[in-house]
């Protein structure tokens, strides 16, 4: 792993980070909950649940600081300061654990794969998310659940409608060989842009439009510097919830079993409201007057798979072919 010049700092933080797990004292163990999204959005409002429930249930022994909105680290930085010991908890989306060499995950930024958010349980919470989440034990994390965001719509200053419209945009995009892809498929230019940096880029000019959930899209005024929305839901965000290992080994048995727990109503919490607090950020993006909201056609709507569904042969070697042939099996028929 290269370290930057940051990183070296926290590696001091990082010691004292484990030793209250690994020592009896009566000071609280400390957990630091790291993300980039706003405090008023489904991860945001899932790590404040967290907080409440492990305080809770471990009788003040753990006590969970959370920075949302990037305030501690950003999207480049986060693994690599869990990684440390510098934090000791993150939920990181699908595409960030690539450069881990855990590509598995990417598979869920291939477009068009998932149609609903019942075939979506049925890969996440059966043997395939459970073989995915493994996976992580070979880089030092442990992988404690699968977060929604929810699905993701298209923004720009002009119509997104027609393959054609895509042509020679500068699209954002997470780091993801995946989206990248994705755009490219479409005509697009895609650009890898920290979250934190999405809003002024767009203002800006440096990219033209971008693809999100339309929580994050509100909650970070991305509405306000962009004329258009269309309701695609041609993709899915989720965010895994990880700790490091060393970390998570060393707690005492009891103190993980409440934590596991705690994260478990969490999770439950999480994706119960992510699908309102979607619709309730289209709705407040509507009533602005300031976005035209676009509907696809059950055409158009066909157009954009044909031409993205290619990708899935294109990043098959990167994912794994028979891993995207399983999930399509598993939600094969899920519509709802």
């Amino acid at each position: 792993m290269k370290f930057t010049s940051w990183a070296i700092g926290i590696a001091v933080a990082a010691l004292s980070a484990f030793a209250p797990a690994n020592a009896q004292q009566a000071s609280p163990i400390i957990i630091k909950f790291s993300h980039v999204v706003s405090a008023d959005t489904p991860k945001g409002k899932g790590s404040e649940r967290f907080k409440e429930l492990a305080e809770k249930y471990t009788n003040g022994r753990v006590k969970v600081e959370v920075y949302h909105n990037s305030t501690l680290y950003k999207d480049k930085e986060e693994l690599e300061a869990l990684q440390l010991g510098a934090v000791q908890m993150l939920a990181p989306s699908n595409a960030k654990f690539g450069p881990l060499g855990i590509k598995d995950f990417e598979v869920l930024d291939l477009p068009m794969l998932i149609p609903s958010l019942a075939s979506l349980r049925k890969v996440t919470e059966g043997p395939i998310g459970l073989g995915m989440l493994q996976k992580l034990d070979s880089v030092g994390l442990v992988g404690l659940g699968y977060w929604d965001n929810g699905f993701k719509v298209m923004t720009a200053n002009k119509p997104l409608r027609d393959v054609e419209d895509f042509k020679g945009l500068k699209m954002r995009i997470q780091p993801s060989k995946v989206l990248a892809a994705q755009f490219k498929a479409l005509g697009s230019l895609p650009q890898a842009l920290a979250f934190s940096e999405v809003y002024q880029s767009l203002q800006t000019g440096v990219v033209d439009g971008q693809e999100n959930t339309p929580a994050n899209i509100y909650s970070q005024k991305m509405n306000e510097v962009q004329k258009y929305m269309t309701l695609s839901n041609h993709g899915y965000i989720g965010y895994i919830v990880v700790v490091g290992k060393p970390f998570w080994s060393g707690l005492p048995a009891d103190i993980r079993e409440q934590l596991t727990k705690a994260m478990n109503e969490s999770t439950a919490y999480v994706n119960q409201i992510s699908q309102k607090e979607n619709d309730d950020a289209v709705e407040a993006i509507r009533k602005t007057g300031k976005t035209e909201l676009i509907t696809l056609t059950p055409e158009q709507l066909a157009s954009w798979r044909k031409v993205m569904l290619p990708v899935y042969d294109e990043m098959g070697d990167r994912v794994g072919k028979q891993l995207i042939l399983d999930i399509q099996k598993t939600v094969a028929g899920s519509t709802n």
